[in-house]
């Protein structure tokens, strides 16, 4: 197969070195020139710096890694030319140009996978077990905690400057921390509705948001908070879903999801594997999207559920800004 990476950023270049592990080949590389990281590892490989020329080498998938308010200028041709897509979350800055893409892919006839890797979390996947079986029994509130430092992310480059910080990117709190959106949805299901508060407290002079606080409606009656900012030293990512019958958490630190039976005395702990890491992720990602493209498996996060989660980004956003709560309707497909 031959495979596209558009954008040559640390996601991009994470999954060049992922997809060359998994044994392929045949990898164009189309940049911007914005890129900060050193191009040695671009030796050998083609690489283009115009998208329609970049397209001319009929590759079969094509991976989103540009910055967020950039996708869908890749990803509508590139579906548009039958290639299968795999877009970095979230799928866009906003869901204005999102049913141009629809349109392509039903034309093209392209899959397409959404890049929340934490849907390949063994951690989180014991989690989703253990609330499919019922463990908990009635899951009555939900709440995760993600906080880090935006400084120590890039060290090698100006943070102010990166996408995370700049509203014209897609940055922002919000839409950069965006995984929780899309596992509580699918660990505790869809969100009716939110209240949100930002703030900018850094101090940095950024133009997005650096911190969050919001509150969520389940349909199925739960409630549930998300708590997001890029300040947190050191940094902190956890979730925490609570039921009639028990109570789970987990915590990113350790990869660990633990489950405290109404009654029990000590938890049952459910480990990841030994030696798991956090490339792993990334890695059991791209092994499923190369299943996609070939047909053998079915996207676990479609172009929907990636909608999903917009959705409730920019509800959250919108709520912040007017102070309303923002109802979601589920019976059409997510507009934002």
């Amino acid at each position: 197969m031959k495979f596209l990476i558009a954008g040559f950023g640390s996601t991009g270049r994470r999954h060049l070195r992922n997809l060359q592990a998994l044994g392929q080949r045949e990898i164009v590389v189309y940049r911007t020139r914005r890129s900060t990281l050193p191009l040695d590892e671009l030796v050998g490989l083609p690489v283009e710096y115009d998208l329609e020329a970049a397209l001319a080498h009929k590759p079969d998938a094509v991976l989103v890694c540009n910055p967020t308010a950039l996708h869908l200028e890749v990803a509508v041709p590139a579906a548009e030319a039958g290639c299968h897509l795999f877009i970095e979350k979230q799928v866009a800055d906003s869901c204005q140009g999102v049913e141009a893409l629809r349109r392509a892919l039903a034309r093209g006839g392209g899959r397409l996978l959404v890049g929340f890797q934490f849907r390949f979390h063994p951690g989180l996947r014991q989690a989703a077990r253990l609330i499919t079986e019922g463990a908990l029994g009635e899951v009555v509130s939900a709440s995760a905690r993600w906080g880090e430092y935006l400084p120590d992310w890039h060290p090698w480059e100006d943070f102010r400057g990166s996408y995370a910080a700049r509203a014209d990117l897609g940055g922002g709190v919000v839409r950069t921390l965006c995984h929780p959106f899309d596992y509580l949805r699918w660990l505790v299901g869809e969100v009716e509705s939110l209240w949100a508060s930002t703030a900018k407290r850094s101090g940095w002079g950024l133009e997005v948001e650096d911190t969050a606080e919001i509150g969520l409606n389940f349909a199925g009656g739960a409630l549930g908070s998300v708590r997001l900012d890029y300040l947190r030293r050191p940094p902190l990512h956890t979730l925490e879903i609570t039921g009639m019958q028990g109570t789970l958490t987990w915590d990113n630190a350790d990869g660990a999801a633990r489950l405290y039976r109404a009654g029990a005395a000590d938890p049952e702990v459910l480990a990841p594997p030994p030696g798991f890491e956090r490339n792993h992720l990334f890695l059991a990602e791209m092994e499923h999207f190369l299943q996609v493209v070939q047909g053998q498996a079915e996207p676990v996060c479609t172009l929907e559920d990636g909608l999903r989660a917009l959705e409730i980004a920019e509800g959250a956003l919108r709520s912040a800004e007017t102070g309303a709560l923002v109802r979601f309707d589920h019976g059409r497909m997510p507009e934002c």
